[in-house]
């Protein structure tokens, strides 16, 4: 490998973030895990951010683990934020409301297909708390107009909508707190149980969690991007794990070109020949992860 070609990888791992986000802070993504697959929405931070703080304020006090979807209309929306499965109980509870926010809807967000928008009470423009929904169609004819407008506060990315379309194609069922609970399978003994319901498992943020998962994500997307350099993108062969844990940092070793990249406290790290086998911090993870997940990773 001649130094020049070193030079050029090691200042396009550096700089390469900062060229894709130029004199923009970064957009948070969150990962809904459903019993259905995972959705990744992409928050609109700046546009939105009364919003997206509200919606964080009940993500950081787990109030969204456990959840499930609660509604579903075929054609228009799916909707969650309103309930959990308590798992000692074996009971539904609503979630505790914090104060309602200010509706921040805009023309320039509108309710169309794959966008996801706080649900609120009728005839009451600011009375936004924990539920949200996800359109499934173009909903702008209706919602930017009803109620002062439905406020969009963030976009599902990649295959996110073929989840929600499958939550949509479940039967739905009325319930004591819901006339469109979607189900999944029979219920039995007319009780209503956690396998019949669309669960929420977890969910994380790029900007307050870095999950050995992600990373994996991260790593991958770096050796499909940087192949000639981060290679065999597998060394330990078919099925078998490739990263490991050491002193704080989550690493994958790249035998072939003595290459290392890792993860360490939301920041991205390399060590190899194109930094003189010297550990450099090629940027922060939430940068990196938000262009993975934009390319499908």
């Amino acid at each position: 490998m001649d130094s020049l070609r070193l030079t050029q990888f090691r200042s396009g791992l550096i700089s390469l973030f900062l060229l894709i986000f130029p004199l923009t802070s970064t957009a948070t993504i969150i990962r809904l895990e459903t019993v259905l697959g995972v959705m990744d929405i992409q928050l609109y931070d700046e546009a939105a951010p009364k919003t997206v703080e509200n919606f964080y304020n009940y993500l950081n006090s787990n109030a969204y683990h456990y959840s499930f979807f609660h509604r579903s209309i075929p054609g228009f929306i799916i909707q969650g934020g309103g309930y959990v499965w308590n798992q000692t109980t074996k009971a539904v509870n609503t979630i505790e409301k914090l104060p309602p926010v200010v509706n921040e809807f805009s023309v320039t967000r509108s309710n169309v297909r794959g966008t996801i928008a706080m649900a609120k009470l009728p005839g009451k423009p600011n009375s936004a708390t924990s539920d949200w929904f996800i359109n499934l169609a173009d909903n702008s004819a209706n919602l930017n107009k009803q109620n002062e407008g439905f406020t969009v506060f963030g976009q599902v990315l990649g295959n996110g909508m073929q989840v929600a379309d499958a939550i949509a194609a479940l039967p739905q069922t009325a319930s004591s707190f819901s006339l469109e609970l979607p189900i999944i399978g029979a219920i039995e003994d007319h009780k209503l149980q956690e396998k019949n319901l669309v669960i929420v498992s977890r969910v994380t943020s790029n900007k307050t969690d870095t999950p050995e998962s992600d990373s994996d994500r991260l790593f991958s997307y770096l050796e499909s991007f940087y192949s000639q350099y981060l290679s065999p993108a597998n060394p330990l062969g078919s099925g078998q794990t490739v990263s490991a844990t050491f002193e704080g940092y989550y690493y994958r070793y790249y035998p072939t070109t003595q290459s290392y990249v890792g993860t360490s406290n939301g920041e991205v790290y390399y060590l190899g020949p194109a930094s003189g086998n010297q550990i450099i911090s090629i940027g922060s993870f939430a940068n990196w992860f938000e262009q993975a997940v934009a390319a499908g990773y």
